[in-house]
């Protein structure tokens, strides 16, 4: 493998892996107050439909944008009200949302475009397009530096470069913030938090509302900088992959980074490498394709038992009279 085809992968797994963090770093708000939230993959499917539905309607790929984090925000409303106002089951609200949006997108967009459940292809101003940053061209021939700066750091969508800045600053509001100080005590000693004044409700719906958006994003990412429009199911298990990224990470940001790229290698050798041959044998290509997933399960296998979730997760608050 030369030089040229790292740089390919690498830039491949960067882009595979932007959602997937994206959706890493809303879990992670949610979970850390104590809200667990199996719901991503619902909340990223509405937002890629209706990012992709208005930026076709509008031309608009910011307008776009704007629609799949207010549906995202809607359905993270509705499982803060089953969760923290009506204290039901939190995994169970989550999967209900996975199956609404399954089934809504696809209705929707059936009725709205006549296209088979798909939106129709976005060209132009409806999609993002890659950035170059400064000094990439003039600094492209130069060994080793220049292809790493040209083909890898730049030409990615504002996107990518949002999702990886998200990573020092959730970090910079979980750890040197009273905003994140109160809401990792949220998810650890609600009781605590409630005794010394500040609302456990309020801090939880804020997290739930913080997931809602990052979900947004993602949703957006996958329909109008990663692919040119919405098709069904389109999430293909994004939101599982990044579930199972947070608990490989114990719930810290940095170690999220490392997890996401790591499922979004396996993506990125997925695609490119096919049909492999190993001894005369060669590997199917659905083989490659289950990488992913097959690391998900072994991580839900062997780290569940040894990453400690927030204490106070998954449990409905009830503040004592």
């Amino acid at each position: 493998m030369d030089f040229a085809t790292v740089l390919q992968v690498l830039d491949s797994t960067v882009r595979l892996a932007t959602p997937l963090l994206l959706a890493c770093l809303a879990g992670l708000f949610s979970e850390r107050s104590g809200i667990f939230d199996i719901g991503l993959e619902g909340k990223m499917l509405f937002a890629a439909f209706f990012s992709a539905a208005i930026a076709a309607v509008t031309g608009s790929v910011w307008l776009g944008l704007l629609a799949g984090i207010a549906s995202s925000m809607a359905l993270a409303g509705i499982h803060g009200l089953a969760s923290i106002t009506f204290r039901g089951n939190q995994l169970i609200s989550g999967v209900a949302i996975n199956f609404l949006a399954a089934g809504l997108t696809v209705v929707i967009a059936q009725d709205w475009f006549q296209q088979g459940g798909r939106t129709p292809s976005l060209l132009g101003g409806a999609r993002f397009g890659p950035l170059t940053l400064p000094f990439a061209e003039t600094l492209r021939d130069v060994p080793v530096f220049g292809p790493i700066y040209h083909d890898l750091i730049s030409g990615h969508t504002i996107l990518v470069y949002v999702a990886f800045a998200m990573v020092p600053l959730t970090w910079w509001v979980l750890y040197r913030s009273r905003f994140g100080l109160r809401l990792r005590a949220v998810g650890d000693a609600p009781e605590a938090v409630d005794t010394a004044g500040v609302s456990v409700i309020r801090m939880r719906f804020t997290a739930v509302a913080i997931c809602g958006v990052l979900c947004g994003v993602a949703g957006a990412y996958l329909a109008t900088a990663l692919q040119a429009g919405f098709v069904k199911d389109m999430t293909a298990g994004r939101g599982y992959i990044a579930l199972a990224a947070l608990i490989f990470s114990k719930w810290r940001p940095w170690y999220a980074l490392s997890a996401t790229l790591l499922f979004g290698l396996l993506q990125a050798v997925a695609l490119r490498y096919q049909n492999i041959e190993m001894g005369g044998f060669v590997l199917p290509v659905q083989v490659m394709d289950a990488l992913p997933y097959i690391l998900t399960v072994v991580i839900l296998a062997g780290f569940v038992g040894r990453a400690i979730p927030p204490r106070a997760g998954g449990s409905p608050y009830v503040k004592e009279q």
